[in-house]
């Protein structure tokens, strides 16, 4: 059995065939998704699904670095508002964003702070986007760092000196459809770090592996990751899935929300 640990499936680009869409993630062995969040847009949305599929589907909460703006504060305030209201599988996605715009750069961090703090009060992963931003999100999260921080690198893209600052810091790696990519670059990273510091992630409705790239991403493309990963570290894909699904189980300390 596989769990994807990030997919957006609450998005417009599934309205249409959600039911189908689990359907196809169930006969691909996904047990599990978690539901990583956006912005107060998308929180209705994401607990609709997790309402809908009810033990299938796990909503986090968090507010993500590309809705970061001058009136992000309102933002933390819908964010922390949740917290207090019910349980969440984890804070996300939170992180940094250099890639699309720097405007809010000051901002971001600010944010990401904030964020991490609410995960270690709650001691629940914090799960971190940081395109064109790794080194800079790895110097947050160490100067926050304590033992009640934990969480994940998301769509880990990085090469392997970063990767192995992230696992000293207890964090895990998010591999998803880049590592399927001819030019992905994932290839010594998968080989170099040790197993149980992967977990299996889609980003659905974006970055849909190979042979699917360039059309919409769904949990069901999950066994395609498993594959390329037991390809590069020679191993069975059943491996790769058992070993990826304890490790997730460990991070999100399931229960029935």
């Amino acid at each position: 059995m596989y769990i994807d640990t990030h997919a957006h499936i609450y998005l417009e680009a599934f309205r249409e065939d959600l039911p189908d869409v689990m359907d196809r993630s169930r006969d691909s062995g996904v047990s599990r998704i978690y539901l990583p969040n956006i912005d107060h847009t998308s929180i209705d949305l994401m607990l609709e699904v997790e309402e809908q599929f009810p033990g299938e589907c796990i909503a986090m909460i968090g507010l993500h670095p590309c809705s970061v703006n001058n009136g992000f504060e309102k933002e933390l305030y819908i964010v922390e508002e949740w917290l207090g209201q019910r349980k969440f599988a984890g804070i996300g996605e939170i992180g940094t964003d250099l890639h699309w715009d720097k405007t809010f750069w000051n901002e971001q961090q600010e944010a990401l702070k904030i964020q991490l703090n609410w995960a270690k009060a709650f001691n629940i992963p914090a799960i971190l986007h940081c395109r064109d931003s790794i080194d800079e999100t790895i110097e947050i999260v160490a100067q926050t760092k304590d033992q009640n921080l934990k969480g994940i690198f998301h769509c880990f893209t990085g090469n392997v000196d970063q990767a192995r600052k992230i696992v000293e810091l207890g964090f895990f790696l998010g591999i998803g459809g880049v590592s399927t990519f001819k030019n992905g670059g994932l290839e010594d990273v998968i080989a170099d770090v040790d197993l149980d510091f992967m977990i299996l992630e889609t980003d659905s409705p974006y970055l849909s592996p190979e042979p699917y790239r360039g059309k919409r991403n769904e949990p069901s493309r999950i066994p395609l990751i498993a594959e390329k990963i037991a390809k590069i570290r020679n191993i069975s894909v059943m491996e790769v899935a058992q070993k990826t699904t304890v490790t997730a189980e460990k991070i999100f300390k399931y229960v029935s929300i």
